[in-house]
């Protein structure tokens, strides 16, 4: 008897999902560099302060980190422009260190398109231990993402403190990277084991094609099995790897609120409230 499956593609998930990771990456990038826009907001509060008032005049118009770097060579001695100079540079230089991270992920053929229907059995066993690989990468880096964090609040709070910027401003920025970093943290530690059961998944319908190499064939998009069984166990992990695949896209979905309701709290801080 021959029985027919429906090939899957896993790897066109894959590349869109390494887009999306790299973009929540990039998203808590991008929250990071706000600490120097919120640091703004704080004081200007400080209307006494005229480094403040002087800072905040001269980033008129600066929507970058060149304006910023241009406005600080303008008035090199205000330690406002300083803050706010080292803030963005910060910001660059964490982003670089979780694009790193994010890349250490998946070896070389885990995070390549590969076109399972003309693989061979080596790289089918190839595949599954990069595959294995990235699981157990995926379960160690949340405790890395955290000490990058760390590393750069203590960086900001001694550039801080050596700029003698006043401390209830120093506190109340540091309590909004704390807030950040909390709900960041809270998200990777959900996403990066929804990674982990992917690359599982994954794994396990690599490892079953493996296991039956030279007993199908592929037509058509579709894997030609010998028997209904082997049917069978092939759509299993199939199903446990899209599975796996929605959890992945409901996690993105989540980035995108939580986002969104950062985006609103600032808003709110900017005006005050």
């Amino acid at each position: 008897m021959i029985a027919m499956a429906v090939m899957q593609k896993p790897t066109d998930r894959k590349a869109r999902w390494r887009v999306g990771i790299a973009f929540f990456f990039l998203f808590a990038c991008v929250v990071a560099a706000s600490y120097g826009a919120s640091l703004i907001l704080q004081l200007s509060k400080l209307q006494e302060d005229s480094d403040a008032r002087e800072g905040q005049e001269a980033l008129q118009g600066a929507s970058d980190a060149k304006g910023i770097e241009e406005a600080l060579r303008a008035h090199p001695q205000n330690r406002f422009l300083q803050f706010i100079a080292t803030a963005t540079r910060a910001a660059d230089e964490t982003d670089a260190a979780l694009e790193k991270l994010s890349n250490e992920v998946a070896p070389p053929l885990a995070s390549k398109n590969i076109n399972l229907a003309n693989a061979s059995r080596d790289d089918l066993e190839a595949l599954r231990r990069d595959l294995k690989v990235a699981e157990a990468n995926a379960t160690t880096l949340l405790p890395r993402y955290a000490t990058l964090l760390k590393a750069k609040r203590d960086t900001m709070e001694k550039t801080a403190r050596s700029l003698h910027i006043e401390n209830g401003t120093v506190s109340r920025f540091l309590r909004s990277v704390d807030k950040q970093h909390a709900e960041i943290m809270a998200y990777t530690s959900r996403m990066l084991p929804a990674r982990a059961d992917f690359y599982r998944a994954y794994g396990n319908y690599v490892a079953m094609l493996a296991a039956e190499f030279g007993a199908y064939k592929v037509v058509n998009g579709l894997f030609i099995f010998p028997s209904q069984a082997t049917v069978d166990r092939y759509n299993a992990a199939a199903q446990a790897m899209n599975a796996a695949a929605k959890r992945v896209d409901e996690l993105e979905q989540e980035k995108a609120s939580l986002a969104k309701s950062q985006a609103e709290r600032w808003t709110q801080f900017v005006n005050g409230k």
